[in-house]
């Protein structure tokens, strides 16, 4: 039995198979842990998350940007990029069971037994674990009410960015999605920033990765995908970064947690 956690898919269906392959995951015993974005930018966004979805028990899969993203899209609420490769999605005979699998998900999900987390982006340093949790869960709980749509249409924007400035809960719930979600780098008071995508150099001295702020529990460990220019790279010995770019031409980065060990595979060309 082994848990595996995968970065960012986006629909990258053939690494994904050869990385699993290559490690002989078996779905009886094993399971992946999905870091979010199963879709958009790559082309086999629609295969990505069917073959998610499949595993039933066997994933366990958080919310990224462009997963929340399609779910307003599915509302009606923003139009589809071509750049996204949704289409197939949104025309797929199975589209209204894939939308409802995608939108139970969660924004955080857990190791059993184990302290080790594992969000999209990361978890606010204004948060302790408890808060986190019950952050996640309020948003969640949203997502999968009959007011899915009207709680999306809350979710755009980038104020308030500060934990302190939050004065209702349409506030709130725009604050989680954009901290488990959306965020990389931080102000030194622990506001978010959302326009930086590049890694820690001397542009950004005036910003701090989120994860350096976060203070862990001694032997707690958190998992994030998201910063695919960090190619894994993070500077926090509990905090394991997962996106290395394979939709951008570099790979797809699998983390077996018991060993920590990483397998990899290298973007396909696409014809």
């Amino acid at each position: 039995m082994a848990d595996y956690f995968v970065g960012d898919i986006q629909g990258c269906h053939d690494e994904l198979q050869a990385l699993l392959t290559k490690v002989s995951f078996n779905p009886s015993n094993d399971t992946l842990y999905v870091a979010g974005d199963i879709v958009a930018r790559g082309q086999q966004s629609l295969a990505s998350l069917r073959f998610i979805k499949s595993l039933g028990d066997s994933a366990k899969t958080v919310l990224g940007n462009h997963d929340l993203h399609l779910l307003a899209i599915a509302e009606g609420l923003k139009s589809a990029k071509k750049s996204d490769h949704l289409t197939d999605i949104l025309t797929a005979p199975d589209k209204v069971d894939l939308i409802e699998w995608l939108a139970h998900q969660t924004l955080l999900t857990k190791l059993p037994n184990e302290e080790v987390y594992l969000s999209h982006a990361g978890i606010s340093p204004q948060w302790s674990i408890t808060e986190a949790v019950k952050n996640a869960r309020f948003v969640e709980e949203k997502l999968q009410s009959c007011d899915r749509k009207t709680w999306l249409a809350k979710m755009y924007g980038e104020k308030p960015n500060n934990w302190q400035q939050i004065n209702n809960d349409d506030e709130k719930f725009r604050f989680i999605v954009n901290t488990f979600a959306r965020m990389r780098f931080c102000y030194n008071d622990s506001s978010l920033e959302f326009n930086n995508k590049s890694a820690p150099n001397n542009d950004t001295s005036l910003l701090i990765p989120w994860y350096e702020l976060v203070q862990l529990p001694e032997n707690c460990y958190w998992l994030f995908g998201h910063w695919a220019s960090l190619m894994g790279e993070c500077s926090n010995p509990q905090i394991y970064a997962l996106d290395t770019g394979c939709v951008w031409g570099q790979y797809l980065t699998l983390l077996r947690w018991q060993d920590k060990k990483r397998f990899i595979e290298n973007a396909h060309k696409k014809t």
